[in-house]
């Protein structure tokens, strides 16, 4: 059965270590299921809720939910999202991702001396209470299990078809999402936008830059209309010809 599928970037925005931050977890839905791709911030469920209800999606029809990678701010949300509505939830990640997901491993960016950069990096104004409460959290980030290991290259029977996409470098094991229906990519950290223009990752975020710049060539393999980034939100216009323009300035 055919049924219309349709794809949403759920802005999240709260202050973050001095400043308002937005992040674009994706919801992605039609007549018979709903995806959820990323999470947010520990904390967010209720900005996470509100933003699913006012694209006409409650959160307790989110039965699947994909991870595209271990960072803080994509896996924060996790634990209170599988605590909440269905118990019978299902969560998808790549398989090099898992051991970090489940708190098997320590997350890659918080090391010791990342966190405490991260702490002296608040603004005087925060109290002690709150940077040690912050400290305490960046110690012992949100874990949860994840049902289904990924490698790369599935086709998920969800929402008209998702198209698993390896793209290593920003993590080892990073993924992006293609959603067919609807021509949208769902990059996760493998690129940014800024007032509409693609840009590449962050370097200074990549575990291999070296790596995350060659996966740029696997997504244009994959006619896009829409480019939603997780730090930047939607690219529409001449999305897929920034794409390419982007992929051969690294080759």
């Amino acid at each position: 059965m055919n049924t219309l599928s349709e794809i949403k970037a759920l802005p999240l925005s709260a202050p973050m270590m001095g400043k308002i931050e937005t992040v674009f977890p994706v919801l992605v839905w039609d007549e018979v299921e709903a995806v959820l791709i990323d999470t947010g911030y520990p904390g967010q469920l209720s900005l996470l809720k509100e933003a699913a209800e006012q694209a006409g999606v409650p959160l307790s029809r989110v039965k699947h939910i994909l991870i595209t990678h271990q960072d803080l701010d994509h896996i924060g949300g996790l634990p209170d999202l599988l605590a909440s509505h269905h118990p019978d939830r299902t969560v998808y990640a790549q398989e090099l991702e898992v051991p970090y997901i489940q708190g098997e491993k320590k997350l890659l960016k918080l090391s010791p001396e990342a966190v405490e950069e991260a702490v002296r990096s608040l603004p005087e104004s925060v109290p002690d209470e709150w940077k040690e409460a912050f400290r305490r959290t960046l110690n012992n980030p949100p874990k949860a299990p994840v049902h289904v290991h990924l490698r790369g290259g599935e086709h998920l029977p969800l929402c008209s078809g998702l198209i698993i996409i390896p793209t290593p470098g920003h993590t080892p094991g990073h993924i992006s999402i293609y959603h067919k229906a609807t021509g949208t990519l769902v990059a996760g950290d493998a690129l940014t936008v800024h007032n509409g223009l693609l840009q590449l990752p962050d370097q200074r975020l990549c575990s291999d830059p070296a790596e995350a710049l060659k996966s740029l060539l696997k997504l244009t393999q994959f006619p896009v209309n829409t480019i939603i980034c997780y730090h930047g939100g939607l690219c529409t216009s001449q999305a897929e010809s920034q794409l390419r323009e982007l992929a051969a300035s690294v080759r």
